[in-house]
């Protein structure tokens, strides 16, 4: 399996245990839950998820980096999320940002062979950014660490794991 490959595999594996974390939010009080109140919500978990993806395209492929009004300030880093569903764009809304946002990425990962995965990334990236493979690698492991706040907030809910105990 090619470098490209492995990493769109990944790529589609960690959003598809994404929408699974989050099928049972379906209350404005769901999205907004926050289990302590320094912690992450699912709602600024999806909306961080965009930002991040967008971010990632702006390394990659500037010219697709977009985001809607407002979303960096509220989903971005350093944004702190509040329990308000009224501080936020409907759940609706922000999960369709962060699925653009990833069908962006994932089509623009089509266009590349492995040997652009191995361009260096434009000068003022982060140095745990060297290359382009790992932009798209960025992407699987951020969400991963992201999504395991999401399974404490399932189960502070109680929502049954969606893997067992």
């Amino acid at each position: 399996m090619s470098q490209k490959e492995g990493l769109k595999r990944q790529l589609l594996r960690v959003r598809q245990m994404t929408d699974r974390l989050l099928a049972d939010f379906t209350k404005p009080e769901h999205w907004v839950y926050q289990v302590h109140a320094n912690c992450n919500h699912p709602l600024w978990f999806v909306g961080h998820m965009a930002t991040t993806d967008n971010f990632l395209l702006s390394m990659v492929a500037p010219e697709k980096s977009r985001l809607p009004e407002g979303f960096q300030a509220k989903f971005g880093v350093g944004s702190s999320p509040t329990n308000n569903p009224a501080d936020y764009p409907s759940p609706d809304e922000v999960v369709a940002v962060m699925r653009e946002r990833r069908d962006t990425l994932l089509a623009v990962l089509d266009g590349f062979s492995d040997e652009d995965l191995s361009r260096s990334t434009p000068a003022g990236a982060p140095d745990f950014l060297p290359d382009f493979g790992a932009v798209f690698e960025l992407a699987v492991w951020h969400e991963g660490l992201h999504a395991g706040q999401l399974t404490v907030v399932r189960r502070a809910l109680g929502f049954p794991p969606v893997m067992g105990t």
